[in-house]
């Protein structure tokens, strides 16, 4: 059986693969071998950054909702209880939109959970 060396397939993959390279620097767009090992390292770092986004960004959202609610003389996690106690299902993410955006709203909200709190 003949070696296959270089046929349509192979040409197509490198293509593809020095096609996924463009834009990096030097060699790492050009040679076959360079470029895969970029490539493979680039999607290993978008797969664990896409992880790591969700959680920076869950962070943001408790320090915005922090500070809201240490300007109104509570805790996060004394907010966080009367907001369930109270029965609102407001998510993080758009708890911190209204309390960077809306102070007066952020307020009305903090307003329905102190009754829900013991000693406040």
């Amino acid at each position: 059986m003949p070696r296959a060396k270089g046929g349509p397939k192979t040409r197509q993959r490198r293509k593809d693969r020095i096609k996924m390279a463009k834009g990096y620097y030097g060699a790492k767009s050009k040679l076959f071998r360079t470029a895969t090992e970029a490539v493979d390292k680039s999607l290993i770092y978008a797969y664990r950054d896409r992880r790591a986004k969700k959680r920076a960004f869950r962070a943001l959202w408790i320090a915005r909702i922090n500070a809201a609610t240490r300007a109104i003389g509570l805790t996060y996690s004394r907010f966080m209880e009367g907001l369930k106690k109270a029965q609102i299902s407001l998510d993080r993410k758009i708890l911190a939109e209204v309390a960077a955006n809306d102070p007066k709203g952020f307020l009305q909200i903090a307003e329905r959970v102190l009754p829900s709190l013991p000693n406040k």
